[in-house]
């Protein structure tokens, strides 16, 4: 027989659970409330959370791209193309350059660095492989951006709206200087719904930079026989926006699958949240909240400054 305490908990997750899929959640909240039951009655699937969000999110970002075309898609990779080279090189760069100035460990300082400039965790779990990176680098990395990216969800629609950002030049934003493609898409629906195509597509096409960087990463650290772990999401992603352009069906059902999908962003939120606990904090350490703290606010600056310089 299951302890009746356990039980309650499980069926208190579960509603809240409910909630987070339902309109009466938006995203913020739903992350703010995984903070919330981290620290109060905990996860009671811990161990299965990161497999989970990992699915749920890879399954809703495919899903958002039955709500957008061919055209849309391309026009946003376009504009994105030379910043997104631009930053992922400034980062990456910036981050070795304050790994020599705070002399951290230079398995984890990079990770940092990679997290911020492709796709958080993601962009991590691909090139700790290639780096031979151990468990507790990879922890204070994951850690270190999983807060920050936090952050940025709940502070970015605020700022956005401050600077009067048009639908576009947020997303564009949102997707650069935010860390993980959860947060990024979390963030741009709650702007506005171009400001979600925009900032998905542009995430997801940044996102397939894992490759060549998890490549770099294994030249500059030295190590052989590294596998690359390419994101195949991002392909049923652009099969779905085919889909959605040219069959005349799926137009017709394409906005049932986003309204899901965007269920699916808030609960995977929601779960996100419920990863920060006191022992995710206290993994953390000074030096690479330092780092996360000073790349993440150089990538955002400069590019919110080009943005605005482009208007």
């Amino acid at each position: 027989m299951l302890d009746r305490n356990i039980t309650l908990r499980e069926i208190l997750f579960a509603v809240i659970v409910i909630l987070c899929a339902s309109p009466v959640m938006t995203a913020p909240v739903a992350l703010i409330a995984g903070i919330v039951v981290a620290w109060t009655i905990g996860n009671p699937y811990l161990h299965l959370n990161h497999k989970i969000t990992q699915l749920l999110l890879q399954v809703s970002v495919v899903g958002l791209g039955f709500g957008m075309t061919t055209g849309s898609a391309i026009n946003a990779g376009k504009s994105a193309f030379g910043l997104t080279i631009a930053t992922i090189t400034g980062t990456l760069l910036l981050g070795f350059l304050l790994n020599k100035l705070l002399q951290s460990d230079k398995k984890t300082s990079w990770l940092i660095a990679v997290g911020t400039a492709i796709c958080g965790g993601s962009a991590i779990a691909a090139v700790s492989p290639a780096i031979k990176a151990q468990e507790k680098q990879i922890t204070v990395a994951v850690g270190t951006i999983f807060i920050l990216n936090a952050i940025a969800l709940l502070v970015f629609p605020f700022i956005g709206f401050a600077f009067h950002l048009t639908q576009e030049q947020f997303g564009l934003w949102s997707a650069i200087a935010i860390h993980d493609t959860s947060s990024v898409t979390g963030a741009a629906a709650r702007y506005g719904k171009q400001a979600l195509e925009i900032a998905t597509t542009v995430k997801l096409a940044r996102a397939l930079w894992i490759v060549p960087v998890t490549l770099l990463s294994s030249f500059l650290f030295n190590t052989k026989d590294s596998r690359v772990k390419i994101p195949w999401f991002i392909l049923l992603f652009i099969v779905a926006i085919i889909l959605n352009t040219y069959v005349p069906v799926v137009q017709e059902y394409g906005h049932w699958v986003v309204a899901f999908s965007r269920a699916g962003l808030s609960v995977t939120l929601f779960l996100i949240g419920t990863g920060l606990s006191k022992s995710t904090l206290q993994s953390v350490g000074f030096k690479p909240l330092l780092q996360g703290t000073v790349l993440w606010i150089c990538i955002s600056v400069i590019t919110l400054s080009v943005i605005l310089l482009k208007r």
